[in-house]
């Protein structure tokens, strides 16, 4: 039963996340970053694995993949928000000016979408801070579910 409510966690947790970042880009307009469009790939995963694991059963280790998936796109949220507050540096291919010298009108008109500033933030905290948050949530929720229950060894 606790592997079947994990995965629909996992699956809701990250339908959710998806759908409200693919929202902010289309219906807000909200271009994501690279960083952000990493933050994405583990939830499609999750996605993928939680579907597999529905099929199989809701099997706990296909389950447990996807909890893990989750957690590293919380992960990479921490890295990005960190980018954002700039605790740290991030990747040069979306923190500085880039310039195709091959092409250098398309690369001024093109719009350089930055991994170190906030495109909207919410009480202080950017999408990747609330995906950081929300997916260390969904993540650790269904490892705790899916942890061993029963009773404890005695130890004389």
């Amino acid at each position: 039963m606790s592997s079947r409510v994990a995965n629909a966690l996992v699956l809701s947790g990250s339908a959710a996340l998806l759908g409200g970042a693919l929202a902010f880009q289309y219906l807000g307009g909200l271009a994501p970053c690279e960083m952000c469009l990493w933050q994405r790939w583990p939830h499609v995963a999750a996605l993928v694995l939680g579907l597999v694991a529905w099929a199989l059963g809701s099997r706990c280790g296909v389950v447990a993949l996807a909890a893990v998936a989750v957690l590293a796109s919380a992960a990479i949220g921490y890295f990005h928000a960190g980018v954002e507050y700039h605790w740290w540096a991030g990747p040069q291919a979306c923190t500085g000016p880039a310039f195709d010298i091959h092409n250098l009108a398309a690369a001024l008109a093109a719009p350089m979408i930055r991994c170190d500033a906030a495109a909207w933030s919410l009480f202080g905290i950017s999408m990747a801070g609330y995906n950081a948050l929300i997916s260390t949530l969904i993540g650790g929720g269904a490892l705790w579910l899916l942890r061993p229950r029963g009773p404890k060894p005695s130890t004389r």
